[in-house]
Parts: structure tokens; C-alpha cells; sequence
């Protein structure tokens, strides 16, 4: 069985050490490169869609297939760190998004589009569960002892935030240098290279067992219990549904609806989301964790429905508004999540614990994102959101429920 290494092979890797806590941040900036980069094209869309002609439902398939993507990474590889070690399969996943920044850039066309989302996914599933894992390893290293609130904080500001910051670049380069559909990918792959040049050198946390491992695609199996687990996924995918929305759909009404054009517009208002959700989880740290999930749900509820009005009135300032709440809710419900199923898995099996997690929760926004799609062909793209607000008060309800049933029902320490 593989362990946490307790008794390392040289100096430089004693726990506490330096090399834990520079490979800690290091990890963490490589996280948030993989995530920015899978981000990328989102204030690219309108572009897309005025040089090839599709429309909004296009959109929302080419998002679908990296959510496609995303879940077949987790399947095929987001477990493998427990055994093979964090660094390899840390390695293989930026190598795979560096993969498909190529793609961007040699077939810039529908298909090729499409292609390279899919691969795009495949290496954001295989990173999302090592780096977060890679982390946690890191933290417990560096700092033995500690408590997990430095993780908890640094991980998900690495995953939610990264998203946020690929759109404000993408979309800056794409207003202000030439070859809009282009340099952003190009500056991508040089710190995809980067990253992976990093992440050669850093230490492993992982024990190789004495005999190699039978491969086998991921176990879906609940760590903590159903209840937990429900819990936690329930309230990651009502995060991924606030973030499906406006990394799809958004950049088009605020090109469309509001009338601005430029790429730049569409990536400030997607990284003023992302940044309100990293701005959620710092100030939540401190709460107990049903308090936690209450602020989450409250926000999402209230950001939500000032989005859809804002849509209705198209007024800007509502809108966007909306979505900074709406994001603070998402933000404080992934960390939440986060923390339930990281706490309640064995060091030996975080990597797979965090791949099922995160298999639940792009199944359902592969649903969701299809949802949409299917809802902007059928009605105009503010009909389309009040129906995705219904869909969305379902599913905070149900996380309200969950966690009353969950704080009836059990003892558990906080997490």
C-alpha cells in the first residue's frame, strides 16, 4: 500500500524542509496555469462564432466535449499519483494541455476547436486530482502539524482562480495584439513548458510500490460515507454551474445583449466572477463548515436571480453585479467541497477520493452545460437563464437539505 513517504531518502526532503515549501507554491503556480489555460478560449467564443457562424449551441457542445474530456482524465488517470507518484502524472497532464494549445494554434477551425477542448479536459482531469492531492502532501510536509487551512485556501484559490485568470489574459491579448484566435494559446504553451520543466525538479511525496500496480481506470467509490459525498458533490456542481454559465454563455450576451465586442470586456467580467469566488473562499475559512455552506447558498441564490434580472433589463451593472455574488457563493460551496472529501480521505487514496469527486461533479456539468445549449435553441438566451435559475434553486435546496440531514446524523469533527 502506498504511503506518504515517512522517511525520506536524503536531507533536502525532510519534512518542514525548504524543498516542500518552494515545491508547495510551485505546484500550486502550475495549477493555476493548467486551470487558466482550459479557460483560454472563453472570451474567444464571439470571435469563433463571427468568423465561422455558429451560434450559442455550438458554444455549449464545444463545452460539453472539454467537460467530456475532463471526466475521461479523471477516469483513465486522475488516480494514478497514489501509485506511480504526483510528478509523473503532474508531467503527463501539462504535457497533454501543451498538446492541445497546439491544436489551438495548427487547426484554429471548428473541428480542430472542438479536438482541442477534448484534450484540453483529458489533461485538466488528470492534473485537478494530483495537484490537488500533490498539494495536501506538500502542505503536510512542509508544515507538520499544521492544520489543513493554508491547503484548503491555496488549492482551491490555485483551481477557481486560475479559471478566472485565463479569460482576463485571453482576452487582453486577444483585444490588443495581433492574431486574437492565436497568441493567446502561443503564451500559454510557453508556461505549459515552463511547468512542466518545473515540476521535473520538485520532490515526489509518493512511495513506488516494490511491485508494479495492475493498471485499472478509476474506482467510483465514495470516501466518507454517501452522505458526505452527496453533500460535497452536490455542492461543487452548483459552483461548476455558476462557472459553466458564464465561461460559455456569458461572453455572448455581453457581446450581443450589452454590445460590447471585445474580447477584453467578455474576460473581465468572466475573471471579476472567478476573482469574487476566490474572494469567497478566503473570507469563509474561518466559519464552521454548515455556515459555510449556508453563505454559499445564500449568495448563489441572490447572485443568480440579479443575474437573470439584469438579463431581463439588460443592465449591465446588474448583471455583473450578479455574477461577483453569484461567484462568492460558488466560490465558499467548492471550498466547502473540497474540504469534506479531502478530510475524509486516507493519505493513501486522496488522488482517487478527488477523481471520483470531481468525475460527480463534471458528469453534472456535462448535463448542465447540454441544458443550456438545448434551452438557448429553444428560447432566447434570457429565457434560457431563468430556466437555468429554476435548475439552480433545485440544487441549492438540495444542498440545504443534505446538510441538515448530514449535521442530524453525525458527529464528525469540522473539516
Amino acid at each position: 500500500m502506498n504511503q506518504l513517504k515517512e522517511f525520506p531518502d536524503d536531507v533536502a526532503e525532510l519534512p518542514g524542509s525548504g524543498r516542500h515549501r518552494t515545491g508547495f507554491w510551485a505546484v500550486a503556480v502550475v495549477f493555476t496555469v493548467v486551470t487558466a489555460f482550459s479557460t483560454v478560449p472563453t472570451p474567444l467564443y464571439p470571435l469563433y462564432e463571427a468568423r465561422d457562424g455558429f451560434g450559442s449551441f455550438t458554444v455549449t457542445v464545444v463545452f460539453a466535449v472539454y467537460a467530456v474530456g475532463v471526466a475521461a482524465g479523471l477516469v483513465s488517470a486522475g488516480h494514478l499519483s497514489d501509485h506511480t507518484g504526483r510528478r509523473p502524472v503532474l508531467v503527463a497532464a501539462l504535457l497533454s494541455e501543451l498538446a492541445a494549445a497546439t491544436l489551438f494554434l495548427v487547426w484554429p477551425d471548428l473541428p480542430g476547436l472542438i479536438l482541442a477542448r477534448f484534450v484540453t479536459g483529458l489533461g485538466v482531469g488528470m492534473a485537478t486530482p494530483t495537484a490537488t492531492a500533490y498539494l495536501q502532501d506538500l502542505h503536510i510536509r512542509a508544515r507538520p502539524g499544521a492544520g489543513q487551512g493554508r491547503f484548503e485556501a491555496v488549492s482551491t484559490a490555485a483551481n477557481v482562480g486560475g479559471l478566472g485568470v485565463g479569460p482576463l489574459v485571453a482576452g487582453l491579448l486577444a483585444a490588443f495584439v495581433p492574431a486574437p484566435v492565436r497568441t493567446p494559446y502561443a503564451v500559454f504553451a510557453l508556461l505549459l513548458v515552463a511547468g512542466a520543466a518545473a515540476v521535473m525538479a520538485l520532490p515526489e511525496t509518493v512511495d513506488r510500490p516494490e511491485r508494479p500496480v495492475p493498471y485499472r481506470i478509476q474506482r467510483v467509490r465514495p470516501h466518507g460515507g454517501a452522505a458526505l459525498f452527496s453533500l460535497a458533490v452536490a455542492c461543487v456542481c452548483a459552483a461548476l454551474a455558476i462557472f459553466g454559465l458564464f465561461t460559455s454563455l456569458a461572453p455572448g450576451f455581453v457581446a450581443t445583449t450589452l454590445h460590447q465586442s471585445s474580447p477584453a470586456v467578455a474576460g473581465v467580467v468572466v475573471f471579476a466572477v472567478f476573482a469574487a469566488a476566490v474572494l469567497g473562499q478566503s473570507l469563509s475559512g474561518a466559519v464552521r463548515p454548515a455556515v459555510r455552506r449556508g453563505i454559499g447558498v445564500a449568495a448563489e441564490a441572490a447572485g443568480c436571480a440579479a443575474v437573470a434580472v439584469g438579463m431581463v433589463l439588460a443592465n449591465p451593472a446588474l448583471f455583473i453585479a450578479g455574477g461577483v455574488i453569484a461567484g462568492v457563493g460558488a466560490g465558499t460551496l467548492f471550498k466547502a467541497a473540497v474540504s469534506l472529501v479531502s478530510g475524509a480521505a486516507p493519505a493513501h487514496l486522496r488522488a482517487e477520493a478527488l477523481a471520483t469527486f470531481f468525475l460527480a461533479a463534471y458528469t453534472g456539468l456535462v448535463v448542465t452545460s447540454l441544458g443550456l445549449g438545448v434551452a438557448a435553441q429553444l428560447a432566447d438566451p434570457t429565457t434560457a437563464t431563468l430556466w437555468f435559475s429554476g435548475f439552480l434553486a433545485v440544487l441549492l435546496t438540495a444542498i440545504a437539505l443534505l446538510g441538515r440531514a448530514d449535521r442530524a446524523g453525525s458527529h464528525r469533527p469540522a473539516v
